[in-house]
């Protein structure tokens, strides 16, 4: 199960109570869900996906899976969170320099060219062609700063990305191997 997987399996309010149910012992559905104020076949449902999913079984939550899920998450941000190498202008390298910080965006700027930096920036960590899931999306931008939704707002926006049907792709930004801009004719 990918952590992507996990999180959109425990977003459902029921089944994160089940699981954590699961946690403290179990009880039975019946004092369950009169704990959570519903009907014992919601929790019945929820508890038929957690152990559909491998999260959890008869003996409780699958602390092995959960090894599994942790060991995949980043412990860092990616790898091209080098924000200043790559195709940028001096200039860019050094807006970029200032609004990012150990590779975690500090702010989103409020002055539209510079937000289009750091946005042509996050636009390289989407392959261009691939769709992605907004889980997706969202789970990448979060690693660079809190606010995903905001960024892949901006993103869409500004054209660095296109969406439908909640499936995104990327469509705009430069790729890591195009060289920089020439700067000799533009003014601020």
């Amino acid at each position: 199960m990918t952590p992507s997987e996990f999180v959109r399996l425990l977003l459902d309010p029921v089944r994160l109570a089940v699981a954590g149910d699961a946690v403290a012992g179990g009880s039975d559905m019946k004092s369950l869900a009169n704990r959570l104020g519903v009907d014992e076949r919601s929790v019945a449902e929820a508890r038929g996906k957690l152990l559909a999913s491998g999260l959890i079984t008869e003996q409780g939550l699958d602390a092995e899976m959960l090894i599994a899920i942790a060991q995949s998450l980043p412990t860092a941000p990616p790898a091209s969170a080098t924000v200043v190498e790559g195709p940028w202008t001096a200039e860019e390298a050094d807006i970029l320099g200032r609004f990012f910080s150990g590779g975690r965006l500090q702010s989103i700027p409020t002055h539209l060219a510079k937000r289009r930096v750091v946005l042509e920036r996050l636009a390289q960590e989407f392959e261009p062609g691939l769709r992605y899931e907004e889980a997706d999306v969202n789970f990448r931008l979060q690693l660079f700063y809190p606010d995903y939704a905001a960024l892949r707002r901006y993103m869409v926006d500004e054209a660095m990305m296109s969406r439908a049907d909640g499936v995104y792709w990327r469509t705009g930004g430069r790729h890591l191997d195009d060289p920089a801009p020439d700067s000799a004719g533009d003014e601020g």
